[in-house]
């Protein structure tokens, strides 16, 4: 037992569990590997055996240059912090919205509503093409949705056009809430995800955040339809980037069975049927990999790049692929994230609902920019939570791993939760307390930005711990063969992260269709003790998924249904 961790009694390797440093005890994953072929990471971390383990071709993602893998994340980050300000940003401006097109706040509500409808829904659509054809032909799809989207917006006449300009932008905001986590998985070792899943949410915090101050001031000095206009723009000058410099980064690879087989037909002067595929499909200046007389790809040219079909990833079903989000959503992992991650942002997303009913109204009598001027709490502590909770989560995981003998386990992701369950308490009941006291402006705002940076120093865990828990259905063993342990994980994790967001998407739409109405009957501090009372309540389902994570894992592991059902045919 590793610090509570209970150890499982069934299997001697849980899958999730991996060898981060290089110390003589090798998990049984690798043990089948001769150690020469564990490649290793550089620099300072050149004791750390990579996770998951890449080919040797130089199409492979896991291969690209750092700066590559940086400029892609960047652009779809950019992407994703405009999708997270497009919803809330008209919120400083519903009063006058509202009066514009003839129709009360809580209707005006009602529509921010359908759209986190339509984000959830939509994603049954992109996400089986997401995993069937890859991920690029699905960031360009939602990019010109958005750009088409945010014109039809600005020139809608009223409110039923309006409302169909939101809900068309909300299919295409979808895949900004997936992918860019999938993407990470493409590019990025065990090693390196929890920085990089912090920029990610860095980007769509700060957009959530930073677009509402900033549509203040365009509110009150162009009018809310520039708002639009200025995604618009944006969306503009992402689309080409995102179609020029956002390679295909899902990958096929090679199972250890095949590279090892490959590596034995070499020793013996034998040629193997992959290295005499690899020889009939690139002929031309072939190389061979030193470690396993592999014949690599040939890198392809950047215009070979910008094709928008490169293969079909798996063959499985696409009935299949629809219902394995059914039966993901109950694994404890999934359900436990859906709960915390997904209690938190919706309860913030009621904030950006109620802010111009509480702040325009007596004691505060903010105007529409002033209203705006709140979002720059939640901007600036989200933005220092994103910066310090990736790298202290990666830091935490290799601190413990080293404790650990270099065994590496998901439930290592967990503690930094500690942190974020105290400041989103301070956020929430601290915010209900002073709107009811009325207490001075500042009270209010900074309780506003704890309950965001909560959730920003909470995201890095739950994504982390739900991406590395679930390798069981990934095990050589249920791999077909030309299909590696790596690529299997990666398509899992599309299922991972499409049901924990989903789940919340549905769950925002039902609290923020009727928020408005709860907030006039039972007042703010009643509604916000509510909320932290249930934040409270799932943040304490850590606890025993730290103790008993292990062994849940393994049970997963051990079914024989889910094994078959999650096979990749």
């Amino acid at each position: 037992m590793v610090w509570g961790i209970l150890e499982d009694k069934h299997m001697d390797h849980v899958p999730g569990t991996v060898l981060l440093a290089d110390t003589t005890e090798v998990p049984t994953e690798y043990r089948a590997v001769p150690r020469e072929l564990l490649k290793r990471g550089r620099g300072r971390n050149a004791n750390i055996i990579l996770s998951p383990q890449p080919s040797d071709s130089p199409n492979d993602p896991l291969n690209w240059p750092t700066w590559r893998k940086d400029i892609i994340l960047t652009i779809v980050g950019l992407s994703a912090a405009v999708v997270g300000a497009y919803g809330p940003m008209l919120s400083p401006g519903f009063v006058e919205i509202a009066a514009d097109l003839d129709i009360t706040v809580n209707t005006l509500s009602q529509a921010t509503a359908w759209v986190i409808l339509l984000i959830g829904l939509s994603l049954f659509i992109f996400n089986p093409i997401a995993k069937k054809i890859g991920r690029r032909p699905v960031y360009a799809i939602s990019s010109i949705i958005m750009l088409t989207g945010s014109v039809w917006g600005a020139v809608s006449q009223n409110y039923s056009s309006f409302l169909g300009s939101r809900i068309y932008s909300g299919v295409g905001m979808a895949p900004y809430e997936v992918l860019v986590q999938c993407t990470i998985a493409d590019m990025y070792f065990v090693h390196e995800r929890a920085t990089r899943i912090a920029i990610w949410n860095m980007f769509l915090l700060c957009g959530i955040s930073g677009g509402a101050l900033i549509a203040g001031y365009i509110i009150e000095d162009q009018g809310w339809k520039w708002t639009l206009i200025w995604c618009g723009i944006l969306f503009g000058i992402l689309l080409p980037l995102v179609i020029f410099f956002v390679p295909e980064t899902a990958y096929r690879r090679q199972s250890w069975e095949d590279r090892l087989m490959a590596a034995t037909a070499n020793d013996s002067g034998e040629e193997s049927p992959e290295k005499k595929g690899a020889a009939v499909e690139y002929s031309e200046n072939p190389s061979v990999a030193p470690e396993t007389g592999i014949q690599m790809e040939k890198k392809d040219s950047f215009f070979r790049s910008l094709r928008f079909y490169s293969g079909v990833y798996t063959e499985t079903p696409l009935w299949k692929i629809f219902l394995r989000p059914m039966v993901i959503f109950w694994y404890p992992a999934v359900l436990w994230a859906f709960l915390l991650y997904g209690a938190t942002l919706t309860w913030i997303v009621v904030f950006s609902v109620v802010n111009a009913v509480i702040f325009t109204a007596p004691p505060y009598n903010f105007s529409v920019s002033e209203t705006g001027l709140i979002s720059l709490s939640p901007f600036l502590l989200s933005l220092i939570g994103e910066l310090i909770s990736g790298p202290m989560n990666d830091w935490v995981c290799l601190k413990l791993a080293k404790k650990n003998r270099g065994i590496y386990e998901p439930e290592f992701r967990l503690p930094p939760i500690i942190i974020s369950f105290l400041i989103g308490v301070a956020g929430f009941f601290g915010f209900g307390a002073t709107v009811h006291y009325q207490t001075h402006w500042s009270g209010p705002v900074l309780c506003f930005g704890l309950a965001n940076m909560s959730l920003a120093f909470s995201n890095a865990s739950v994504f982390g711990y739900v991406i590395d828990a679930h390798k069981e259905l990934s095990e050589e063993g249920i791999v077909i063969p030309r299909t590696s342990v790596c690529e299997f994980v990666t398509n899992l994790i599309i299922y991972l992260a499409f049901v924990a967001i989903n789940a919340r998407n549905l769950l925002t739409f039902g609290l923020t269709y009727f928020v408005n109405d709860w907030l006039a009957r039972d007042g703010v501090l009643a509604v916000f003790n509510v909320l932290g009372t249930v934040f409270v309540i799932v943040n304490a389902l850590t606890i025993p998924l730290w103790i008993y994570g292990k062994r849940i894992r393994s049970y997963i592991a051990r079914n024989e249904t889910l094994r078959r059902f999650m096979h990749e045919d």
